[in-house]
């Protein structure tokens, strides 16, 4: 399909301004030096090609055909199509009719007339195709012609995207652009697979709406993984609540997009939040250059600017290099008085020699041991000699380093295209604004971070030895409930520590339960059915002495029934949540997040695929925007992170061995002292439909 020596243009028109005439222009006008075959019984030429009433009567079976119909057309086409033995075809419409009782959906009626035929199928309700390297347009809609290839390729659900990146003015060229639409049969998990098997391909770009094939997904994820290509996606919808698994904390804070975060960040997808991002991070990772150790040096000719930056690097995440005294010494020794030799550094004086000042400024920073890439932050206003100014730098300086470097503009309107023409068309990236260019940055050094994870753990490393494990697969089988109790045990078993608990059924035992397990104690209810206790009323800490516990049972017991459970309290400390939440589409996922009662409503989680190693388990502690309560504030004490990353590790081979057979698991919370860390309550729900 993406290849095609042949096509048919079913309804092409001869018609000034129609569609079908824009799908001939767009193959024609675009380069394309294979075989054109309109399809219209109303012509007999169109645009100098001889025209054919039908798609049977070509002399040969096509490699494409473009379906220029209506819905109401499309599946008589489409089987035309397929008995002629085309290949593949592209559907722009959106295949909607009025349902039928009886009668499949026609969008599945069309899936099934390609799969049966073995033809790929792009759409529908989408804009096609181009491959730029082959000079073949499946487009029905006006593109830009004098597009070169390049070395980003560009998937996208949606069609305006398309459109709107293959017009940009920045010089960021493509290979090949598909707008993957509902994705009938192909899906963008193939078109990605097929943009790395292209030698041209340095970075993919993803408009995702929603992933319909995970797995073809996640393999090539892999790959790209493998052969060192980034892939930067912008997935909308992240809003979006699920409306299931509403039992558990833990399946409401995941939501719908809770899985995409687990799967972008185990194969390193760097996630935009807008196609202004999304085109920075692609000119920055196309140049093909890769960040080392360290952080961001940059240069500048505004202190107001500099000081800018530096507010909005803090908020996005990105550490500046901290330049050594030698650095220092070289940038002292050329900036004019007054001017601190600092990074990052505003080197602007009275413009005096200020190409050579810039120069030799680029150079120490570059060559500082701690700086992975360097902003060239100037206004890429119109320059009057290019020879002499910011861009002749740049071009000096840009050949001399293997470190990303780039220009960054931080007012897009104010950029002269035709000086960054100049800039681009010797590799140098141009990053426009400062926030979407430093986020630029902030993913490729989150690239470089995922590339120097040790490879994940095998799937055979479990800790866990299969006796346990397919205990506790049969008891979840079954789908009966389990008291806390029972999930506190299974979490012990899977290495997760867990306070001591025992159930009891009236005032007398849970007193000497209490004597026994050491005072202070804590007084849950263990009602069936109670899954949130402490919402319920059913939760008393702190007891200390028999008196404050028999007043507290007589209060539960009253209301929720005589069973509960004692527990001794545990330590002082930052109260976690750790959780198993199995999304319907990627399986099992492990959720770490800030805990206790107020768990959902703080939102501070993180998402993984299981199962994780230590290191992969304590970026995901370090991503939480609770993780400084564990290095201890306010005079408490530093809480054991190496503790909880351990009992991470443990949860998430539960989620591996057990997740399919859950709906979601709750350990709420999990306490973090100096002297560890310990579960103190468990929510566990069996998968109900088995």
């Amino acid at each position: 399909m993406l290849e095609a020596d042949s096509v048919a243009v079913v309804g092409a028109s001869a018609r000034p301004g129609s569609f079908g005439e824009r799908m001939m222009l767009e193959l024609i006008e675009g380069g394309y030096d294979g075989r054109i075959y309109p399809i219209n019984p109303r012509y007999e030429e169109i645009l100098g090609r001889g025209c054919y009433d039908t798609i049977a009567e070509l002399p040969e079976p096509v490699d494409v055909a473009i379906l220029g119909v209506p819905n109401r057309a499309l599946e008589e086409q489409l089987a035309a199509a397929a008995a002629a033995q085309a290949r593949s075809a592209v559907i722009f419409a959106s295949g909607f009719e009025e349902p039928r009782e009886g009668v499949p959906p026609l969008t599945d009626r069309l899936g099934a007339i390609a799969r049966d035929a073995g033809m790929a199928l792009c759409g529908g309700n989408c804009m096609g195709f181009l491959n730029l390297e082959r000079r073949l347009r499946a487009c029905g809609f006006y593109e830009p012609k004098d597009l070169p290839p390049g070395p980003v390729a560009f998937i996208s659900h949606s069609g305006s995207a398309f459109s709107a990146l293959l017009h940009n003015d920045r010089d960021l060229r493509f290979n090949v652009v598909v707008s993957a639409g509902q994705e009938f049969v192909t899906t963008a998990a193939e078109y990605l697979d097929y943009a790395l098997g292209l030698d041209s391909t340095r970075v993919v770009g993803m408009f995702v709406e929603t992933v319909r094939d995970p797995a073809g997904f996640r393999a090539a994820l892999e790959r790209a993984a493998a052969q060192d290509v980034p892939v930067v996606a912008l997935k909308i919808g992240r809003e979006a609540q699920a409306k299931e698994l509403v039992a558990a904390h833990s399946g409401a804070l995941a939501g719908e997009d809770g899985a995409y975060e687990a799967v972008f960040d185990a194969h390193g997808v760097l996630r935009v939040e807008s196609l202004d991002e999304m085109v920075d991070t692609l000119a920055l990772m196309a140049a093909g250059r890769r960040a080392g150790p360290g952080g961001l040096a940059s240069i500048h000719d505004s202190g107001g600017e500099r000081a800018m930056m530096i507010d909005l690097a803090g908020r996005a995440g990105v550490g500046f290099a901290q330049i050594s005294d030698g650095t220092r010494d070289r940038l002292a020794a050329v900036l004019e008085p007054g001017l601190p030799p600092v990074n990052p550094l505003d080197a602007w004086g009275t413009g005096n020699a200020s190409d050579e000042i810039y120069v030799e400024c680029l150079r120490a920073l570059l060559e500082d041991a701690d700086t992975a890439a360097l902003a060239f932050c100037v206004d890429l206003t119109t320059e009057e000699d290019p020879s002499m100014g910011y861009i002749a730098m740049a071009k000096r300086v840009y050949p001399e380093t293997a470190k990303p470097m780039a220009m960054l503009s931080n007012l897009a309107s104010a950029v002269d295209r035709g000086d960054v023409a100049q800039v681009v068309e010797d590799g140098i990236p141009v990053l426009e604004g400062t926030v979407t260019g430093l986020a630029a940055f902030r993913h490729l050094f989150a690239y470089r971070d995922h590339r120097s994870l040790p490879p994940p753990p095998p799937p055979d490393a479990a800790p866990v030895d299969a006796a346990t494990r397919d205990g506790w697969r049969r008891r979840l089988a079954t789908g009966a409930p389990l008291d806390e109790t029972e999930g506190l045990r299974l979490l012990s078993d899977y290495g997760v520590p867990v306070v001591e608990s025992r159930v009891v059924e009236n005032e007398d035992d849970a007193v000497a339960t209490a004597a026994a397990v050491e005072w202070p104690v804590a007084l849950k209810t263990a009602a069936p059915g109670v899954a949130h206790k402490s919402d319920a009323g059913g939760v008393r800490l702190g007891l200390a002495d028999p008196d404050a516990l028999r007043a507290a049972y007589a209060e539960v017991s009253v209301r929720l029934g005589p069973r509960v459970v004692v527990q001794p309290m545990a330590a002082a400390g930052v109260e976690m949540h750790l959780g198993v939440v199995r999304d319907a589409q990627f399986g099992p996922l492990l959720l770490v997040a800030a805990g206790g009662i107020l768990v959902e409503l703080l939102g501070d989680r993180r998402l993984a695929l299981p199962p994780l190693d230590e290191a992969r388990a304590r970026r995901l502690i370090d991503g939480l925007r609770a993780r400084p309560l564990l290095d201890g504030v306010r005079g408490a004490p530093a809480a054991d992170v190496d503790a909880l990353v351990r009992a991470v590790v443990s949860m998430s081979w539960l989620a591996h061995d057990l997740g399919d057979r859950l709906d979601a698991l709750d350990a709420n919370p999990v306490i973090c002292g100096p002297a560890g860390c310990v579960a103190v309550d468990a929510l566990v729900l069996p998968r109900k439909d088995g």
